[in-house]
């Protein structure tokens, strides 16, 4: 396996063309679908799936593979993934189904090559506002071409911030003053905002998955940001079964505050339930 993928191997750079290829081909085939009308179904947990997210995934598993056959292969649209390889690719074909089903622009095409449980390219396309996101580790990231960074912001009063309901209650309940922007669907995008300094901060819930993470980690670290869980731990992706904690994305000088916040407001939550159960 390891002569295999030395035959293959590609350099950082290289790997983010491709990507950036494969999902604007992709991005342009899934809207080519969504306007003449899609077929819809739910998979398990009663998660949404339509035609055009295993259209998209053929064809980026055809486009991905076919340049490295040696590398490995995880997606949400597959039904098996291998991330035992040094090299594999992680991508999910249409993040944000549910808007792409409503005709929303807040879904997208995230792709990413990992290699050793990071990811060291990735290219993230949002077809609806034709946007590219690409990032090569150790040489930042780009929308369209152009340079991205994430703000200077260093404190959260007055930040902008994107994330689930509840996550944005816990904040609120601290006392500072902020910006709540309109959620974003695509995880993916949501944290990518963060990398081109649109917001200042990203949440999201537990159980988010691979897939929906590894192109927007390169991105937003490229970009001279964090994303962590809010423990401040780094995410990895060498596992194909791993569901991630609650996470905070967050530009370096505003990270470290954001994950105290949220911390004490996680403690005074147990407190107040243990409290209950007195």
């Amino acid at each position: 396996m390891l002569a295999k993928e030395a035959r293959n191997a590609l350099t950082p750079t290289e790997a983010a063309d491709v990507l950036a290829r494969a999902a604007v081909e992709a991005g342009e085939l899934a809207l080519a679908m969504q306007r003449k009308g899609v077929r819809i179904w739910n998979k398990e947990h009663n998660s949404p799936v339509t035609d055009a997210d295993i259209a998209a995934d053929k064809l980026l598993r055809e486009r991905l593979m076919t340049v490295a056959p040696g590398y490995g292969w995880l997606s949400e649209e597959s039904e098996l993934g291998d991330t035992t390889t040094a090299r594999h690719w992680i991508v999910d074909p249409i993040d944000g189904t549910r808007s792409f089903i409503k005709g929303l622009t807040d879904w997208s095409v995230a792709t990413a090559l990992v290699e050793s449980g990071r990811p060291i390219a990735a290219a993230l396309f949002a077809p609806a506002t034709e946007e590219l996101f690409v990032a090569v580790a150790g040489q930042g990231a780009t929308r369209n071409g152009t340079r991205i960074e994430v703000t200077a912001a260093r404190t959260l009063a007055g930040a902008r911030i994107a994330g689930p309901k509840s996550r944005l209650e816990r904040i609120e309940r601290s006392g500072i003053p902020f910006d709540a922007v309109p959620r974003i669907h695509s995880l993916a995008l949501r944290m990518v905002r963060v990398a081109s300094g649109e917001i200042d901060v990203a949440l999201a819930s537990e159980n988010s998955r691979n897939w929906d993470l590894a192109a927007a980690d390169l991105l937003v670290h490229e970009a001279g940001g964090a994303l962590t869980s809010i423990e401040g731990r780094r995410l990895t992706y060498d596992r194909p079964d791993a569901e991630h904690p609650a996470l905070a994305a967050a530009g370096s000088g505003l990270h470290p505050a954001l994950l105290a916040t949220l911390e004490a407001a996680l403690a005074e939550q147990r407190g107040a339930h243990s409290a209950s159960q007195l």
